[in-house]
């Protein structure tokens, strides 16, 4: 089995530093979503669906469960929360949660990608 997590280390500063910027990333992509998906919608009710995934995965790192059950856990509890703050149908619901997780993937793909870049750049 290959491990892909490992355990948090750094000062609890740097753990709580690093949970908080994953989860108000995730708030800005459930904020993408639902205003995708439903139209004008206020921003405070994504900061309830936004931390849920990180929430979710720091306990699985940190308690080393596997990955493999973070995912579906985090697409649950997205669900969830999506249905309890926004109070639409199951299946707008589930379209909301997919398109979170797109544009989450997205989203990361390109911020990552340019943090990559810039850390490789000479001088």
């Amino acid at each position: 089995m290959v491990v892909l997590q490992t355990v948090p280390s750094g000062s609890p500063a740097q753990v709580a530093g690093t949970f908080a910027l994953f989860a108000l990333f995730f708030t800005v992509t459930a904020h993408l979503a639902a205003r995708n998906v439903l139209g004008d919608v206020e921003i405070k009710r994504a900061f309830a669906v936004g931390p849920a995934v990180p929430a979710i995965s720091f306990v699985f790192v940190a308690l080393s469960w596997p990955a493999a059950l973070a995912l579906p856990l985090a697409l649950a509890a997205d669900f969830g929360l999506f249905r309890y703050v926004y109070r639409q149908s199951n299946k707008l619901t589930a379209y909301l949660t997919l398109i979170h997780a797109v544009v989450s993937i997205i989203l990361g793909v390109i911020v990552f990608g340019l943090l990559a870049l810039i850390q490789s750049a000479p001088g």
